[in-house]
């Protein structure tokens, strides 16, 4: 029977949550690197048993971690992010100029043909690449040296390379999200890029339609159709349906279109998952009533999924990478909460379990389905 491992990067450690194909019973390994915040972990689908997390602390820097065991132990690799030559420098909140700085990394992903490959997202904005498993990292500086790289501009929480999707092996095609920059595309492995976001508009830049400046929480796809995006804006859920080159809105009947996850369903391409959140102001569900969204017309309808889900007074809010889903025939679905929990849908959220509680905020949750 097939099993599952559940990655889950906190404000104060790293935990392993596992169990068996029915999902109904989960050991608990951690904290490890406790005290420092885990702003995410990925297992390569090349070798599942090899695992990195980004490991960083405003004293003590910037860390990659790799596990070659599944977690169980850890040895820390190269943490030296040096960008490539001097691209200028970008806005910051005032729209004055500043220089890019190197704080964290944000997003980890790992090839799809080479476990020894993995990209990085961070911030300052920009993209980097190892090809020896993670014990040297160098950047793909075309992305920054795009012509807008000088309208980049930090959201709330700074300003992260915090999607990266890859697209089919050997295609070449990745999409990166940024905020506040917005949604990139690649057609040559990184080399060079697009902005992608036509049709996204938002009232709270100078130009509601500019090229760039957009503060894009999150984009998921599905592997078939390849060129379908979904993506959760600061205010607005999106669709593309030509691989991000056109947008439109399919938020339909949330009661909130604001958010931070989106995630798509193992088997299904036009099921889609959101979790409301009140406002860009007021970071909880509306009405203190935690619900996830599901959409199984890839938008617009859209039907509350609270079965298991806390009813009342709940005020906990859902970061951006803290949700995935599973791959076993009926798809798993999962989420992480700041108020320490981690919930878990066996029957693609019907119905919702904790799996843990009282962790520190969540950060980052992923899933392995292993054989």
């Amino acid at each position: 029977m097939s099993s599952v491992r559940v990655l889950v990067g906190t404000r104060k450690g790293a935990f392993v949550l596992t169990s068996d194909g029915k999902r109904q019973k989960w050991d608990v390994s951690g904290p490890f690197f406790g005290g420092w915040e885990i702003y995410h972990m990925k297992g390569s689908p090349v070798n599942p048993e090899r695992i990195y997390a980004s490991q960083t602390s405003s004293w003590f820097g910037q860390m990659i971690q790799r596990s070659d065991d599944g977690g169980k132990t850890w040895e820390p690799v190269d943490k030296k992010f040096d960008y490539d030559g001097d691209t200028g420098t970008h806005q910051w909140y005032d729209g004055t100029p500043h220089p890019w700085e190197f704080k964290r990394v944000w997003h980890l992903e790992p090839s799809l043909s080479d476990a020894e490959t993995v990209y990085a997202g961070v911030e300052d904005a920009a993209l980097f690449r190892s090809t020896d498993g993670g014990r040297s990292w160098h950047e793909l500086p075309g992305l920054r040296r795009h012509g807008s790289g000088s309208q980049w501009a930090p959201g709330a929480g700074g300003m992260g390379l915090h999607t990266i999707l890859l697209g089919p092996n050997g295609s070449g095609r990745m999409f990166i999200a940024i905020s506040a920059a917005g949604a990139f595309r690649s057609d040559d492995a990184g080399e060079t890029w697009k902005a992608i976001n036509r049709g996204l508009k938002s009232e709270y830049i100078p130009d509601p339609n500019a090229e760039v400046g957009h503060c894009v929480h999150r984009i998921a796809s599905h592997p078939t159709p390849p060129d379908v995006l979904f993506m959760q804006k600061h205010w607005d859920v999106m669709r593309s349906d030509d691989a991000g080159d056109n947008w439109h809105e399919v938020s339909g009947n949330l009661p909130s279109d604001f958010g931070f996850v989106i995630d798509v369903h193992a088997h299904e391409p036009e099921t889609i998952y959101v979790v409301p959140i009140k406002s860009d102001s007021e970071h909880y569900p509306p009405g203190g009533k935690l619900r996830v969204y599901r959409s199984r017309t890839g938008g617009n309808e859209w039907e509350a999924l609270e079965n298991g889900l806390p009813q009342q007074d709940c005020y906990v809010n859902v970061l951006r990478d803290a949700m995935a889903v599973d791959s076993l025939d009926s798809c798993g679905v999962y989420f992480g909460t700041t108020g320490g929990q981690v919930y878990a849908s066996a029957d693609a959220g019907d119905t919702w379990m904790p799996i843990v509680r009282d962790l520190p905020a969540v950060l980052s949750v992923e899933v392995q389905t292993l054989k």
